[in-house]
């Protein structure tokens, strides 16, 4: 019995850690302490992926209230390459490559120069709401792979 516990936990850390490489965290900041490298072993899981941190107690306080912190948990999963863009996040509708533009480190598509530019004019923490807060990561019907 003893065997096969340490043979299933072998196996579950070996797929956790499969993942963690398949997720490139090169440039990739902990969403709580944007000064500090995201880390591969400090992972919770969000919406079907993995959000970063650098630390235990960062990974704790986004536990305790993930949805504070949602719009950098989206900004994180899309920079990491864990969730895809189908549509605009602004208006719902049918994306055009030539707008492509990066977001807090992620980038992101429209439908249209007007929605782009809508964007470009905000900074900081205003555009990363307006791309990656709850309601436009859900009009952007972003999709996390596993």
């Amino acid at each position: 019995m003893r065997r096969v516990s340490l043979l299933v936990v072998m196996v579950c850390f070996a797929l956790s850690t499969a993942y963690a490489a398949d997720v490139k965290l090169d440039g990739i900041k902990c969403i709580m302490n944007a000064k500090a490298d995201a880390k591969a072993d400090k992972a919770a899981d969000y919406k079907g992926g993995k959000v970063y941190f650098c630390c235990d107690n960062c990974k704790g306080a986004f536990a305790k209230d993930e949805k504070k912190h949602a719009t950098k948990a989206n900004t994180q999963l899309v920079a990491t390459g864990q969730a895809k863009q189908g549509k605009c996040p602004l208006s719902g509708g049918k994306l055009d490559k030539d707008t492509e533009i990066t977001v807090a480190g992620a980038k992101v598509q429209f439908c249209c120069n007007n929605c782009k530019g809508d964007v470009e004019k905000l900074k900081g923490d205003e555009q990363a709401e307006k791309v990656f807060g709850e309601d436009a990561f859900k009009k952007a019907d972003f999709k996390v792979s596993k």
